[in-house]
């Protein structure tokens, strides 16, 4: 089969796209529960460009393949797991063997997902993460019981499944993006405060919206000083729950006296662990009322367009000039 595969980290973006190529590989074969699935789509995500660069969480021993989400179908299977064969799925692949932009990769059963047969296969190439990350962010604010979140990354995915869900339940976003392109974008499609982060009066309407709207729930993808601006506009009793690191900077200039005196926290959300907290059945519960609402066009991931994996580097190069038009999905 075909594989994209990765000979070395490299911590310069262009340096590691460039190094990445395509090879004949062995067919990866199924261990105890596992399967073998073949790739429909499988999307590039920060995640995948963090990876590449050896700053991911995840390590792999090289060469290896990158990708660690996609859709496709079951074609062959451990005994352990027979019942999936032939079915249609969206799956995570942490293994160190193999990663999703290839033209098969092993899954384990575990890490999963059936799908729902009206399932559109290019949304479900997207459907593992993003969905399920905002799902479980949106559950804080709706324990914290907020009037208002704010959130940056706001021309993200995840952002705008959080901007959908808190539409929903009656609840105001305050959004933080870095283009005035992506500001207008947003106000067209219906959100209301969206402000820029790099604006001389950014700060000044930031605490002034975090207070009018009693926006007690934040949610942070970038970290940085950004981080520290958006926990000090927060009123007191407030939380910060950061997801994700964009800058890759440490956060820094929090205010330590709201943590003394104002009872704000911050705190951490990885999406595994989330997960492995859930009660059983509490996942596929989940995972069925968040296709429902892919298959309703209630929700739906913004995809820009698809490559072949010969083209991979033209399309790692789209999707870093504009991660907020839409995800690119390699299609083997």
């Amino acid at each position: 089969m075909k594989s994209i595969i990765l000979p070395a980290y490299n911590k310069n973006i262009i340096r590691a796209m460039l190094s990445l190529g395509i090879e004949d590989v062995d067919m990866p074969q199924v261990g105890e529960h596992e399967v073998l699935v073949k790739t429909h789509a499988a999307p590039v995500n920060p995640s995948d460009i963090a990876f590449i660069q050896g700053s991911y969480n995840i390590k792999k021993t090289l060469p290896a393949a990158p990708g660690f989400e996609a859709s496709g179908k079951v074609v062959a299977t451990a005994d352990s797991c027979k019942q999936l064969l032939g079915k249609k799925i969206s799956a995570f692949v942490q293994d160190d063997r193999g990663g999703s932009w290839a033209e098969y990769f092993v899954a384990n059963k575990n890490d999963l997902i059936v799908l729902d047969a009206q399932m559109d296969m290019d949304q479900a190439a997207c459907f593992t993460v993003n969905p399920f990350t905002a799902y479980g962010l949106f559950e804080i604010a709706l324990m914290r019981e907020s009037k208002a979140i704010l959130q940056n990354a706001s021309g993200g995915q995840t952002a705008a499944f959080i901007r959908k869900m808190a539409e929903d339940a009656g609840m105001a976003v305050i959004d933080i993006v870095r283009k005035e392109e992506v500001k207008s974008q947003l106000m067209d499609n219906g959100a209301k405060y969206v402000l820029l982060e790099n604006d001389e009066s950014f700060e000044d309407e930031l605490i002034s919206l975090c207070k009018k709207l009693e926006a007690t729930t934040a949610f942070d993808a970038v970290g940085g000083p950004l981080a520290g601006s958006m926990f000090n506009a927060m009123p007191a009793d407030s939380e910060l729950v950061c997801y994700g690191g964009l800058s890759g900077k440490a956060m820094s200039g929090l205010d330590t006296m709201d943590v003394i005196f104002d009872n704000k926290i911050i705190s951490g959300f990885n999406l595994m662990d989330w997960k492995a907290e859930l009660e059983e059945g509490a996942f596929e519960s989940i995972s069925m009322d968040l296709q429902k609402k892919f298959i309703n066009h209630q929700l739906s991931t913004d995809i820009q367009g698809s490559i072949p994996l010969e083209k991979l580097a033209r399309g790692l190069k789209s999707y870093i000039s504009n991660m907020s038009g839409g995800k690119v999905l390699i299609k083997p």
